[in-house]
């Protein structure tokens, strides 16, 4: 019952955080492009409330369409799902749905609303890249997420900052098309939309997500029973996503993958969605040793 409040109170302070910020947006827009306040926050507060709804109900559906996943079958993939199967039974949740994505970027990430409307997704570079062990010890991981509802913040949060980056990219389009008056005037607002209100997007999703990996990787190796298995695999994505990061997909979810593919530099690697790999490799070796 506590862990159900909290999730709830989480969910609903990430919804109007980030509606707060469709607002904020608004009246900026509002300002740069002399548009009537009231217009363009009555347009803010509709876009809002049809992102909340939309967010909650089909944000894992946007996810799996944005990055091609193919839910298969258990004919179709037979080991897979038999890891799955073993690891869902003993986190004591419904079996999810099991999805590939076509990319060669190895990773995993766990998307829906809740432990009955769950998948679990890999991408194909995973299943070349893993041992079965490693891969148990990730979708372990995933499980956690899913047991966890974690997923449920995540995917609504990738889905909200998204949108917040649109729309604060349609106030730069529509400042390109104002007078050169008014975006001389402006141009404090005008940095405002372009870097601040993204910038609070993504430390709302920083919030929600980074803190809850550490705990991810506990549970889910006790799920999976192997921690090591999932420090080699962590070891491995970092390797591999520091020499080819993603380049297809959209950063604003990054926070759902089990390593953030995306890479930047400076401030964008300053505030990654993750914490640091080998702080979570060190964390695992430490738990199998107090295991032995």
């Amino acid at each position: 019952m506590r862990k159900n409040m909290g999730i709830l109170v989480r969910t609903l302070v990430l919804l109007f955080g980030l509606s707060l910020l469709f607002m904020v947006v608004g009246g900026i827009i509002s300002v740069l492009t002399g548009i009537s306040l009231s217009v363009t926050l009555t347009v803010a507060f509709l876009i809002a409330l049809l992102m909340n709804f939309f967010s909650f109900w089909f944000s894992d559906r946007w996810v799996l369409r944005l990055y091609r996943v193919k839910i298969v079958s258990e004919k179709e993939q037979p080991s897979l799902h038999s890891i799955v199967s073993r690891l869902a039974e003993k986190a004591g949740i419904p079996k999810p749905k099991v999805g590939i994505a076509p990319l060669s970027t190895p990773n995993a990430f766990a998307t829906g609303r809740s432990p009955r409307h769950a998948a679990v997704v890999v991408t194909e570079g995973a299943l070349k890249l893993f041992s079965e062990e490693e891969l148990e010890g990730v979708l372990g991981h995933e499980l956690a997420h899913i047991r966890n509802r974690d997923m449920l913040i995540g995917t609504m949060a990738a889905m909200l900052a998204a949108a917040i980056s649109y729309l604060a990219l349609l106030g730069r389009y529509q400042l390109m098309f104002s007078s050169r008056e008014r975006r001389e005037g402006n141009s404090l607002l005008y940095l405002l939309v372009l870097i601040f209100v993204p910038l609070a997007a993504l430390l709302i999703r920083l919030a929600v997500s980074r803190t809850r990996e550490y705990g991810a990787d506990e549970e889910g190796s006790r799920i999976s029973g192997k921690p090591l298995a999932l420090a080699n695999a962590l070891a491995k994505l970092e390797r591999c996503v520091s020499e080819v990061p993603m380049q297809d997909g959209n950063p604003a979810t990054s926070h759902l993958f089990i390593v953030n593919p995306f890479r930047g530099v400076g401030l964008l690697e300053l505030l990654s969605t993750h914490p640091p790999t080998y702080k979570r490799i060190e964390r695992l070796k430490a738990l199998r040793l107090e295991s032995q």
